[in-house]
């Protein structure tokens, strides 16, 4: 494989700037196209602001934290200066902890060590595996699966339901997303954070796919903990945040032992060592920190503040509607929901079209048109399961089924787009659903280790 650009067309414009909006991929109905990444919702393309700041940071590059040289000195604020861009840019509390981890998927986990015990964790099916499965590696913690609502209401009603009946009534979680990376659609997180607090609970919110889309506020919405990915956010170098409460934080021991969380160790006179731990969000950041994941996060939340979020989220909606309407026009398509089309959502939709295997659509897709999109069951099975009416079956990775093009659909297909996504990648996605439903694949596919592929001939 090889990689190729083209001079960016500034013609087509979208809010920010992103890398890739200039990079060409061959067809293999021969020629090239410009490639447009319409897969936000697995990692959204960087910045072109953060990669400049990252860039323009790079040659600086220094230890953080203790180094007493220029470099480290100058790394070591940047680093702690970036903690207090995304504190603001979650609206933390003054005595709320911002804890730098990999990801989402990280930070839950850390949450998920850090939980006293006992703790009974209530979460909806309907979670991203990140956010429905690291409670289980806790043996003293009780899990209740709640089964997926079909509108806000009821996802309020059941979670009280679940919360008053729980015995003993000793310390309680709730794990809900902000919003699904299936369907997009929003989840009525202020009326949850609601029900949880009377009853006891506490609350962490999934904000992976929320955070890139819509202004967070922990104190307007009431949570204890947020945890998101940079990835997601425009800035993929590998670093996530959990932000929130510090008492059980502090209360717990460290995520991960070493360098960096301790603040103090001693050998005794037995020949063991005593340990004592920091109480701030260093103690479960041991290890040389994630500076550039850091700083980059802290980038990508001043350029979305300072494009203004009422701008962002108002010509998200204009895609959102275009890309519903475009879909609706073809009957072959059935667009996925909990809530229902006119729930709100941001720029993530889940469909399926009758007579095509998704993966088979999803190929046709990228290599006749240059148009990356997922397909799967987008590491939610038991939410698209439910959405399908399947019953469960042998997948691959993050659940895509090895099913062959043409044969009935096991998974679904997501389209998903930003900031970062010109208008006219999603006209070229419409144009290129209507044609493959009413002209079919123009090239022949096969599967090949448990993925859609072309084969060597066409149509």
């Amino acid at each position: 494989m090889s990689v190729s650009t083209a001079a960016a067309d500034r013609s087509v414009c979208a809010p920010l700037p992103v890398l890739g909006r200039d990079v060409l991929v061959p067809l293999v109905t021969g020629g090239e196209a410009v490639y447009a990444a319409l897969d936000y919702a697995a990692s959204a393309p960087a910045l072109q602001r953060v990669w400049d700041d990252v860039a323009a940071y790079a040659p600086y590059y220094g230890s953080v934290h203790r180094g007493a040289g220029y470099l480290s000195q100058l790394s070591t604020d940047l680093f702690e200066n970036a903690r207090k861009t995304v504190g603001d840019f979650l609206g933390c509390r003054a005595e709320d902890l911002v804890v730098f981890t990999r990801s989402t998927t990280d930070s839950l986990n850390l949450l998920a060590a850090a939980l006293p015990q006992g703790t009974r964790v209530f979460v909806f099916e309907t979670e991203h595996h990140a956010s429905l499965l690291p409670w289980e590696h806790r043996a003293d913690l009780t899990v209740t699966y709640l089964d997926a609502p079909r509108t806000p209401r009821q996802a309020v009603d059941t979670l009280e339901k679940a919360l008053s009946a729980r015995e003993p009534y000793g310390p309680a979680l709730v794990c809900v997303t902000g919003a699904s990376n299936v369907t997009g659609e929003l989840w009525p997180v202020r009326e949850l954070a609601a029900a949880a607090h009377a009853h006891g609970a506490r609350i962490v919110l999934d904000a992976a796919q929320l955070a890139p889309h819509h202004p967070l506020d922990l104190v307007d919405l009431d949570v204890d903990w947020v945890a998101f990915s940079g990835h997601k956010l425009y800035a993929p170098f590998g670093a996530g945040v959990l932000a929130g409460r510090a008492d059980w934080l502090r209360a717990a021991e460290p995520y991960l032992a070493g360098g960096g969380a301790s603040r103090k160790v001693a050998r005794r006179p037995d020949g063991g060592v005593d340990v004592e731990w920091h109480e701030s969000a260093a103690r479960h950041e041991a290890g040389s920190p994630n500076v550039i994941g850091a700083y980059a996060i802290a980038s990508a939340c001043k350029a979305l503040t300072e494009a203004g979020w009422d701008t962002l989220v108002a010509r998200e909606r204009e895609l959102i509607a275009r890309v519903q309407e475009g879909l609706a026009e073809v009957p072959e398509v059935r667009v996925l929901s909990l809530f229902g089309d006119d729930a709100p959502r941001v720029g993530v939709l889940s469909f399926v079209v009758d007579g095509w295997n998704s993966s088979h659509f999803a190929a046709a897709l990228s290599a006749e048109y240059g148009i990356g999109v997922r397909d799967g069951l987008f590491c939610a099975h038991p939410l698209v399961r439910t959405l399908l009416g399947s019953a469960p079956q042998t997948q691959g990775e993050c659940g895509a089924p090895e099913a062959a093009p043409g044969e009935r659909s096991l998974n679904a297909i997501r389209v998903s787009f930003g900031a970062g996504t010109p208008d006219e990648h999603v006209d070229r996605f419409l144009r290129a659903v209507r044609e493959l439903v009413t002209e079919g694949a123009r090239w022949n596919y096969q599967v090949e280790d448990g993925r859609c592929v072309p084969a060597r001939s066409a149509v």
